[in-house]
């Protein structure tokens, strides 16, 4: 969905992730049932917004940008649907690292 433009702007530090699927079974095998499954804490981003306004009235940059891998706290931001796509909406400090390939 990254290439895909949608149709939500974030503003200020916020940063739009669409979460990874959920592990459907474990690394034995064991089909998990969607009661036992671990909330994802990881997520692409896409889309972000144009950053904090400093006092001096410039914005600040963000760290993150259109395609990164990231990890973010278990309870951070709010989940929405835009677009029929299930994401999250952060603040960049909710957002623990970025993953590195």
């Amino acid at each position: 969905m990254a290439a895909k433009k949608l149709k939500i702007h974030p503003l200020d530090d916020r940063i739009v992730v669409e979460p990874v699927e959920a592990e459907e079974r474990t690394s034995g095998g064991i089909v998990l049932p969607d009661s036992a499954q671990e909330k994802p804490q990881r997520g692409h981003v896409v889309a972000v917004g144009p950053g904090r306004l400093l006092d001096s009235g410039q914005r600040a940059s963000l760290l993150v940008s259109l395609g990164d891998e990231v990890i973010y706290g278990k309870y951070s931001g709010n989940d929405m649907e835009v677009d029929g796509h299930d994401v999250k909406i952060l603040r960049e400090s909710d957002i623990l690292a970025k993953v590195l390939n």
